[in-house]
């Protein structure tokens, strides 16, 4: 692998979903040639990494190359690619036909996945599709043996050990002879290909081995099976991850076999890589579906990581690669940054790959004026029309801003534009359509302010550039600041097309000084395939204590994992001396989910250091604390082996002779305030030391950089681009009385990137698997009335009734609050929603100014009360619920109350009675939870003040209230939409102007919620009045007002058909009546714990129903709790979405009011003493209609050691009810399978004590139909 011919060339090739761009090294010469081909263009060739070669063999050799014969290898050293094929025919669901093989009872797993809905918000719940078309179950199941369980020395036939050294008995063996003919029934519809995923096969492969065995021997192509692709715990993403890798590798395989048949024989001996996801290059033979998904991306990570680190700069770096549709950023700061797992078009993969985050910001992102603000994206005009000066129709998109401000210049832009394709892009019909939009938003500002002046399209088109911009910079802030890394102090590595474009704005915005810009930066992901080397990755699973026993274990495996992937690199030709490796184990806490892949460390003498200590060390870097008293698991150990090539090195440029660089014209370019007469350079021009004063334009290829005012370019040694950002703003000059149209929308983008980044930082720091895996949290920023100014998109019964609580203790507290106060809240009488939901408040003070709140809110899995879990089904009063806390300063002028709260906690009383009721369980986890929320509101407010130091108090604090007016105008204009759209239904309207619609529905025991809703369809308002609604109940699901008002937000926000932040100015045209006394403003004596859960759902579907908007969904959370006095266990099930006037119900995820995710079956067996028989969807159970109503979940779980159990339900005696002539969706039923095999019904609500060997059975509601299929 090593000799290196002169002359001979090499290709680096990255094929786009557009463009394929590639590099090659051609002998004799100083510079590289570079071309760009379409990746698609049937007329001229049929393969365009195979065009870009032969054209550029054809200027080596100066011969002719028809296109009719093969390609000669004899002058080619080595060709490298990455490929877009993986990823569109994943984006674009035209893989390979599959079938999906799991263990029986499992048949849904990967349809219901973790059962969240992707945007809470959207009633259609749009979801991908599935990538297998059939699924068949396997009639096959283990268990994991039980810690407490006495199992003989001798393992029996039943009871083997697992690959992880887990204890695995065999419940149930591989029966082939039923799985036989289905395989053959699958065959015999053409399918070739298939995923298999057995339960608990990461460590006990030998039934997914036994299915391949089989399906071969019938003839299947290609199997592709979890337990040998990612053996690790969780068979939800190992699922996905054997889906995404049979789906794709025959489609891969195809191509590159297509690719590989172009060539002459020599090919053979050719050596031929392409480029996986994590970074490393792979033989034709070992590339397959689930590395390949990034493989365009990585190439760019791996060029700039390469090429800048440590040699243009010593600061870690953000890659920004912005494309047409989208912009990948990633970071390096000495190492690649990897990730286990990831999400791609609805399909998760679980395998070591590059961190790469993508948001929906491109070039071709569309340009949109709606509700006074400015929106770009995320929807994209494509390649085809594409943007306005495409010239075929599109509509306007960044890359139209960039070209009215000059960004662009036609005259460097390839003439490929029009109906044959020869023509430059259309600077006129752009200017035409941006002089159609200022009209409308110049319109529209006058309306606002009749003193307003006009907008020029130059500034209109400048307020979408910054307003994409800050859209691009909240991913950037997000992978640096959620690892605990401030932005500021890294640099930028700019490539892709349109990223140069950019780069200074974003750096500016991110208070960066440094931006570098690769000399190849429009085609780096091609080039950075040079740079990269062969990796070969294995890893097995390993369950143990971190100790030094299991040390020696695990590096007993390292070695044994070490052995096999040295012997493939020696297989491609490596010689020991050419071979590096590298080992890591994933340790995690226990008692938590998360887990870190720690590299192995060395001591300052060369010797391995410490796992152990090298993984607290990374846990306090990234979540801010150590766990004291826990012991380290070790889950898995990894290996990786590096094949290191001949790699491309990078060319040092001549010193330039002189000061002054060649001017290549100069162009007017718009920059903030007015036209510059701006010198335009080529690189090509400029040599090394080179300075180049801002505002210039520098043309690299087909790459545009644009240099600021205030900035300079340096032109490096190696021929890069080096921009010092030499001011970094001050203080933003904006108007503060009226809403800009502009900073409305990056205002709208700064308030929601302060609660995100909230949210990542509780779930970062939290314990409790309900807050760091199950989601159960919320995080949001309100002004000093404490209106909801911006939230993060997590539980929506918590977003709408934070509000309430803050206010609520800023009546209580007054001017008693100080800087350094944090206030910690429960009680339903101050705006809480049920106990679990604690709620973490932070005043925020500027120069002694109370001028923010931060809050956020967290289910504590444990809050005490009669039973664990603290969701107890039959409270009658609030004491019996747990703590009940109504006011209490947790943090008091800097300190941290701990023993007030743990007082609070441990020894709640009931007001009224002096009654002692039981405590909390796990004080603990209360604490460290309670800490992570003060915690991430203290995230909160640096970020705040960030915001105020670059914009000052008085323009932060109007924008609060104009992002507020803006929700408010929106609303507004649904609610006259909605008015005009079902007054026609209704003859009872009051005046010509009002429409009146009544709605009420039943809980399971009788209690009405009643509904009137009074549209004013002038004014845009409206009325809800509850009046009606059945008194308190003697039950626990009264619902606090808070619960209610929540509801009303959720469903407005859900109603508005833009994607608006969700905040008080959604509730600003709504009034809200709830009678007093009603169980929807129940006493502060009342039990409330099913409210939040239950109830919830119910006012839900009523003001959904009453809208027209889509039929009665599952009307429950579906809430389990079990344990014992050693543990505790909460979740919700998913269940059926109502349908919808033009789309069917989806089936088996959460629904409205609440988005946590499911706790894997492997994981929930692993940690807990159940078997999982069944989990799947109910088939049957939606409500008919012309769309039809989404099914339930069937849940079936065997207890194998005695517990009490809790179940808090509902529907269970009124159905979800279909509209327009829908059907009704199944109603819910819960059942105990004793253990003398009866079946007996539960009720909606019970708690009972079940035995070993007793299986509780959930059955979910399913969702109503809509309209009649008569």
């Amino acid at each position: 692998m090593g000799s290196v011919n002169e002359g001979k060339l090499k290709f680096c090739i990255d094929r786009g979903g557009t463009f394929t761009d590639v590099y090659a090294e051609i002998p004799g010469q100083s510079e590289g040639r570079v071309m760009k081909l379409l990746s698609v263009d049937p007329s001229n060739y049929d393969d365009a990494p195979v065009e870009g070669i032969r054209r550029i063999l054809e200027e080596f050799t100066g011969g002719k190359i028809p296109r009719s014969s093969k390609v000669p290898t004899d002058k080619i050293e080595w060709i490298r690619m990455g490929t877009t094929v993986a990823t569109n025919a994943l984006l674009e669901r035209n893989g390979e036909r599959i079938a999906l093989c799991v263990t029986r009872g499992f048949k849904d797993l990967l349809q219901i996945g973790n059962q969240a809905r992707p945007n809470i918000f959207d009633l259609t719940v749009s979801k991908p599709s599935n990538l297998y078309e059939e699924v068949v179950e396997v009639d096959e199941r283990v268990e994991l043996v039980l810690n407490e369980e006495n199992v003989d020395s001798n393992l029996s036939e039943s009871i083997v050990q697992g690959v992880s050294g887990e204890l695995v008995r065999i419940v149930k063996p591989f029966n082939e002879v039923l799985l036989k003919p289905l395989l053959k029934g699958l065959y015999g519809k053409g399918i070739r290909s298939l995923a298999v995923v057995l339960l608990h096969s990461y460590t006990y492969p030998d039934h997914e081995i036994a299915v391949e065995n089989l399906a071969k021997s019938l003839g299947f192509k290609h199997v592709s099976l979890s337990s040998a692709l990612t053996p690790m715990v969780r068979a939800v993403p190992r699922g996905f991850t054997a889906c995404v890798d049979a789906y794709l590798t025959p489609v891969i395989k195809e191509y590159l076999s297509g690719f590989i048949s172009k060539f002459d024989e020599g090919v053979g001996k050719l050596n031929v890589l392409f480029m996986q996801s994590d970074g490393g290059l792979a033989p034709e033979s070992r590339f397959s579906g689930h590395k390949a998904v990034l493989s365009g991306p990585a190439g760019g990570v791996v060029g700039y990581s390469q090429t800048l680190f440590g040699i243009e700069t010593i600061k870690p770096l953000i890659g920004f690669d912005m494309g047409g549709t989208s912009t990948d950023v990633s970071r390096y700061s000495g190492s690649y940054e990897q990730v286990i797992e990831t999400q791609i078009s609805g399909a998760i993969i679980q395998a070591p790959q590059l961190e790469i985050n993508t948001v929906a910001a491109g070039g071709g992102s569309k340009l949109k004026f709606q509700f006074g603000a400015f929106r770009v994206g995320p929807e994209s005009v494509g390649a085809h029309p594409g943007p306005v000066c495409y010239r075929k129709g599109g509509e306007l998109a960044v890359t139209d801003a960039n070209l009215i401000l000059g960004y662009v210049i036609p005259d460097y832009f390839p003439s490929i534009f029009g109906p044959n394709e020869d023509q430059q892009l259309d600077i006129d019909a752009t200017r035409l359509e941006f002089e159609k939009l200022a009209k409308q938003i110049n319109l529209y500002r006058k309306n606002q302010d009749q003193k307003a002046k006009d907008m020029t399209v130059e500034e209109i088109a400048q307020g979408f550039i910054n307003v994409a911009n800050e859209t691009m910079c909240r991913p950037i802030r997000q992978l640096t600041e959620m690892k605990g890394h401030e932005t500021r102090n890294h640099a930028l590595a700019c490539f892709g097309g349109a990223g140069p474009q950019h780069a200074c704005a974003i750096a500016r915005s991110l208070g960066m000084k440094e931006v570098l810009i690769h000399r190849f930066c429009g085609i780096l992901s091609a080039y950075g395939m040079g740079m990269a080397d062969v990796v070969e990755d294995a890893q097995e699973p390993y369950s143990a204590v971190y100790g030094s026993e299991s040390v020696l274990e695990a590096s007993r495996r390292e070695e044994n994992l070490l052995k096999h992937v040295k012997k493939k690199l020696h297989s491609q030709g490596f010689k020991e001396e050419n071979i590096t490796t590298e080992t890591y184990l994933n340790l995690r806490y226990e008692g938590t989910d998360t887990s870190i892949m720690v590299k192995s460390p060395l001591n300052e003498d060369g010797s391995r250091g410490d796992y152990a200590v090298q993984f607290v060390n990374i846990f306090q870097q990234e979540y801010g604390f150590k766990l004291q008293k826990r012991n380290i698991l070790i889950c898995d150990v990894r290996v990786r082996g590096i094949g290191v090539t001949n790699i491309l090195k990078p060319r040092a440029l001549e010193h330039a002779t002189t000061q002054t660089a060649k001017v290549n014209g100069n162009y007017k370019v718009y920059f903030g305030n007015g036209w510059h007469n701006t010198p335009l350079y080529k690189l090509e021009d400029l040599a090394y030391g080179h300075v180049i004063h801002g505002p210039a334009v520098i043309m690299n290829g087909n790459s545009t950089v644009i240099v600021e005012l205030n900035c300079k370019a340096i032109i490096t040694k190696y021929g890069n681009i080096k921009v010092e950002i030499e001011s970094v703003q001050n203080i933003m000059e904006v108007s503060k009385e009226v809403a800009d149209v502009v900073q409305l929308s990056i205002f709208n983008h700064r308030f929601m990137g302060i609660a995100e980044q909230m949210g990542r930082t509780l779930q970062r720091t939290s314990i409790s698997t309900n807050i760091k895996e199950r989601l159960d949290f919320s995080c949001a920023l309100f002004g000093p009335d404490g209106g909801l100014v911006a939230n993060a998109p997590h539980v929506p019964v918590h977003l709408g009734a934070m509000s309430s609580t803050v206010r609520w203790q800023i009546q209580y507290w007054g001017h008693n609050l100080k800087e350094g106060d944090v206030l910690v809240t429960n009680h339903p009488c101050a705006g809480g929603s049920h106990l679990p939901d604690i709620t973490v408040i932070t005043p925020v003070f500027d120069n002694g100014k109370l001028v923010f709140f931060v809050a956020s809110r967290g289910h504590h899995a444990e809050i005490g009360g009669i039973t664990p879990g603290s969701m107890p089904p039959f409270s009658k009063s609030i004491w019996e619920e747990g703590a009940a806390i109504k006011a209490f300063k947790l943090v008091e002028k800097g300190q941290f109350q701990e023993e007030g709260i743990s007082k609070l906690l441990q020894f709640p009383s009931s007001e009224e009675s002096g009654r002692i009721a039981p405590g909390t369980r796990r004080l603990q986890d209360n604490l460290s939870d309670l800490h992570a929320q003060v915690a991430a509101n203290q995230r909160g407010i640096s970020l705040i003040k960030e915001l105020i130091e670059q914009y000052g108090l008085e323009i932060v604090q109007s924008y609060m209230n104009h992002v507020q007016v803006n929700a408010e105008e929106a609303v507004r204009e649904m609610l006259k939409s909605v008015a005009t759209k079902v007054s026609s239904n209704y003859s009872k309207v009051e005046n010509e102007d009002l429409v009146v619609i009544e709605e009420e529905d039943s809980m399971d025991d009788g209690s009405i919620i009643h509904l009137k809703l009074i549209i004013n369809s002038k004014k845009g308002e409206a009325f809800f009045d509850f009046s009606g609604t059945s008194p308190e109940v003697y039950g626990n699901w009264n619902a606090p007002e808070a619960v209610t008002a929540a509801a009303v937000i959720y469903c407005i926000r859900c109603l508005v058909d833009v994607d608006i932040p969700l905040n008080q100015g959604c509730l600003a045209p709504v009034k809200i009546y709830i009678p007093p006394g009603s169980f929807l403003s129940p006493s502060d004596k009342a039990a409330v714990v099913g409210g939040n859960v239950l109830t919830s759902q119910r006012i839900t579907d009523v003001i959904l129903t009453a809208f027209e908007a889509c039929a009665c969904s599952q009307g429950c959370m579906n809430n389990l709790t079990f344990g014992d006095n050693t543990f505790g266990y909460y979740e919700t099930i998913g269940g059926g979405c109502g349908a919808g006037p033009s789309w069917d119900g989806t089936s088996g995820v959460q629904c409205h009011m609440t988005n946590t995710r499911m706790t894997d079956p492997e994981i929930f067996e692993q940690r807990y003493p159940v078997l999982l028989h069944r989990f799947g969807l109910r088939e049957g159970s939606g409500g008919s209609g012309i769309y039809r109503g989404g099914d339930g979940i069937v849940r079936e779980i065997e207890f194998r050691r005695p517990v009490v159990v809790s179940i808090l339900s509902e529907r269970r005696v009124h159905a979800p009810r279909g509209v327009k002539g829908g059907g009704n969706g199944a109603r819910g039923a819960n059942y105990l399978i004793t253990k003398d095999k009866r079946k007996v019904y539960l009720g909606g609500k019970n708690t009972i004590d079940v035995e070993a060997g007793e299986i509780l059975q959930i059955f979910t509601p399913g969702g109503g139909g809509w309209g009649s299929l008569d």
